[in-house]
């Protein structure tokens, strides 16, 4: 029995914290369900790398709260997208669009490895198929100028 509330213990202190707090919950699950799935997509602009949902940031609960107001007011999921994105730009969405100038940061980086591997491949071609060095003997101007320095 201790095992099991041990293991139920840890197992809660291991999933994720909502930071979302009472007072900022929508008294309508459906609209405060549409709002978790919402915030859990956008960044926190303080700590970057958790979503509003997560974080405990003051700007993030600003967030969650304009979030929630957007939908009490009536607005579809991607309207409400569209007025957090149109407010604080692409950067607080934790998935960026394809779209725009955006294509050229996803391109980049399969695009760098395609040229460094077509690279790599030439080089390994070339060095396979160069001539093996030839080993030649020395000349007998060196052969005598060796003799000279080794006999001084």
């Amino acid at each position: 029995m201790k095992r099991l509330i041990l293991a139920l213990g840890l197992s809660l202190m291991l999933s994720p914290a909502q930071a979302v707090e009472p007072d900022e919950m929508l008294p309508d699950p459906a609209q405060e369900s549409r709002a978790r799935d919402i915030s859990a997509g956008l960044r926190c602009l303080v700590c970057q790398n958790e979503s509003i949902d997560e974080s405990n940031a003051s700007l993030a609960r600003d967030l969650r709260i304009l979030v929630r107001e957007r939908i009490t007011a009536g607005d579809t999921d991607d309207e409400v997208l569209d007025f957090v994105v149109d407010r604080y730009g692409e950067f607080v969405l934790l998935q960026p669009t394809t779209g725009g100038w955006n294509w050229v940061l996803w391109a980049t980086g399969p695009t760098l490895f395609l040229i460094a591997a077509g690279l790599g491949f030439g080089y390994i071609r070339r060095r396979a198929s160069a001539p093996a060095p030839t080993e030649t003997g020395l000349t007998d101007a060196e052969r005598k100028r060796l003799e000279e320095i080794l006999n001084r």
